[in-house]
């Protein structure tokens, strides 16, 4: 995910404080990956320093320092190109599992096994996915569905290659 434009979109509505936009961009955003502080105000940082936001307070309260950020007309520009633009699609031609999948094979390992685990793997986040839909806002409940189909998509594709691991196999030897 873009976190600095993130970081500026969440912006956009009103100054706020680097705190404030970790924890919107978790909740909206960082289901399975929340950002780390250090990211969040690295990232500022070099919004600052590029122009696209500026600091518009800075205040102590019994703590740490918090400093209140506020988006730039450039940020502005930043945030609509970025928004205009379209993401190009991500094949995952050498994602991980795959990479499992054919070392096993490679080595004489289960592939079988490791693609039952991985498989048990993706229903029990599904599963969680699901639960959290429940009652859930509908921004909340689009984000677990549009995992829910990438997970999907990738089950099918654990099933279709457990289908083929024998001609794999051969083709490893």
């Amino acid at each position: 995910m873009a976190l600095a434009e993130t970081l500026l979109g969440l912006l956009e509505p009103a100054p706020r404080h680097g705190y404030d936009l970790r924890r919107e961009y978790d909740a909206r955003f960082g289901l399975q990956r929340p950002v780390k502080p250090a990211q969040v105000y690295a990232t500022l940082g070099r919004l600052c320093r590029d122009g696209d936001i500026e600091v518009v307070a800075v205040e102590r309260v019994g703590g740490p320092d918090r400093t209140t950020y506020a988006l730039t007309a450039d940020g502005v520009t930043h945030l609509e190109r970025w928004l205009a633009e379209p993401e190009g699609p991500a094949p995952y031609l050498q994602s991980v599992v795959f990479v499992k999948v054919m070392l096993a094979l490679r080595s004489g390992r289960s592939a079988a096994e490791l693609l039952r685990t991985q498989r048990a793997a993706h229903l029990a986040v599904m599963k969680e996915l699901t639960n959290r839909k429940r009652g859930a806002d509908v921004a909340t409940a689009v984000a677990c569905d549009f995992t829910l189909f990438h997970l999907e998509a990738d089950l099918r594709w654990i099933e279709h290659t457990r289908a083929r691991l024998d001609h794999l196999a051969k083709e490893m030897a």
